[in-house]
């Protein structure tokens, strides 16, 4: 999440956010007084002389308490009171998950408080550098660490897959910096700058807390704020009510059943198989982005505890026409919806139907229809042609190969302006 984009402000509240809305009073106090942030030096004096939290709750991060960390929890409990509020209750959703995680790693605890400053929680957020989901991954790093980033599957917005993920890439980074303020750092910038930084100012030392207030003057904003802030949401979810936040309704832990299904299911008809709404669906399943299962290949889906059963009864008497989700066409030179009913197993009837009768004489190129699913249609889908990224493939050069565009190859892969491929990548080549 780059730092020239404090101006931007997100829904779901991401860690920009706090950001934009903060800059601009830090900036106006510095242009008309002394700077709100001292020194480093004053800074690491402050965080000696800190007053320490009370005996509870524990802490198993270095528990760091100066005029930065105190900046941030202001902020967090005044004006961004009500969107504090939100993220501590959607904590009772995830956090749960996260922290068993990190018990299973013995990792720290705290670490919970970064997925907080990172989406508020929230497994739909996304950044205007196309970073998603809790951990706010980008695509490339996504992959990197084994998330599945493609046209019907985006592991990002999957609460637990991202959450291992992310822990897999801070556990890589502690191991690289020897601290978990610094690998939170490198989180959010990335692992090369503060190696660089490191090296520039204070020889290479790592392997202590204490080097990120030495070097947090030479990283970008963002990031100089990112572990004062992780620090001060801390402080705030251990002990809420002394900041002012109370009867918070904590949501739900996150629970749930899984069932094997075909590829190709819509959620829609999952929840019916369910007997629940087809929102509870998606929340559990917020990874699948076409609201289907992907065409091809046998899906583990997440339904509500206590479900299964239910499931199976139903699910088993529904015809295949009733599970399957609509998949999409774009209609070519020289098509007709004869050709499309034809190619697809379906009839120009079927259609017409689902595209609000369209009229056979109105079809355009580039249009994109609706196509009634049947196991025909699955076999196209999964049919779409891949090419294995070699090295020195461009985007480039491989839409010039297949005739297709650079942006419709970065449309059916998911990816960003920013982001790059790499050796081994498989990448949809066709519609």
């Amino acid at each position: 999440m780059p730092a020239h984009q404090y101006a931007w402000m997100l829904a779901a509240g991401l860690l920009v956010a706090l950001l934009a809305l903060a800059a601009g009073d830090v900036m106006r106090r510095a242009e008309d007084t002394q700077p709100e942030v001292p020194p480093v030096e004053e800074l690491l004096s402050g965080a000696a002389a800190a007053p320490e939290v009370d005996a509870e709750p524990q802490w198993d991060l270095t528990v760091t308490r100066n005029e930065r960390v105190e900046y941030w929890i202001r902020f967090l409990r005044t004006r961004n009171h009500d969107r504090t509020r939100l993220w501590l209750e959607r904590s009772g959703r995830y956090a749960p998950m996260i922290r068993r995680e990190l018990r299973a790693r013995n990792m720290p605890q705290d670490l919970v408080y970064l997925a907080l400053i990172e989406s508020g929680f929230s497994p739909r957020a996304r950044s205007r550098a196309q970073a998603v989901g809790i951990w706010q991954f980008i695509a490339e790093t996504g992959r990197r660490y084994g998330l599945e980033v493609s046209p019907y599957v985006d592991e990002r917005r999957d609460p637990i897959a991202a959450t291992r993920a992310a822990l897999d890439y801070l556990q890589d980074l502690y191991r690289r910096f020897g601290s978990w303020y610094l690998a939170a750092a490198a989180y959010n910038t990335g692992e090369n700058r503060v190696e660089r930084i490191l090296r520039e100012r204070v020889g290479g030392a790592r392997g202590h807390d204490s080097l990120f207030w030495k070097i947090d003057q030479y990283l970008p904003r963002e990031t100089r704020d990112y572990v004062p802030l992780m620090l001060a949401a801390a402080h705030i979810a251990k002990e809420p009510e002394k900041y002012g936040f109370r009867n918070l309704r904590y949501h739900a832990p996150l629970e749930f059943e899984t069932v094997r299904v075909p590829g190709g299911v819509s959620l829609a008809a999952a929840a019916r198989a369910a007997e629940v709404g087809v929102d509870v669906i998606r929340d559990l399943n917020p990874h699948l982005v076409r609201d289907m299962t992907p065409p091809g290949r046998t899906w583990t889906l997440r339904i509500p505890k206590g479900r299964r059963e239910v499931f199976a009864r139903n699910f088993s008497r529904m015809a295949p026409s009733e599970r399957l989700a609509m998949v999409h066409h774009t209609v070519r030179r020289g098509e007709t919806l004869s050709h499309i009913a034809l190619r697809y197993g379906t009839t120009v009837e079927a259609l017409r139907a689902a595209n609000g009768w369209i009229d056979p004489r109105r079809l355009r190129v580039g249009q994109r229809l609706r196509v009634p699913a049947s196991r025909r249609v699955q076999a196209s889908a999964a049919a779409t042609r891949v090419h294995r990224v070699r090295p020195g493939d461009t985007l480039w050069a491989l839409a010039r190969r297949y005739g297709v565009t650079v942006s419709q190859l970065r449309a059916w892969n998911g990816l960003g302006r920013s982001d790059r491929i790499l050796p081994g990548q498989r990448l949809r080549v066709s519609p």
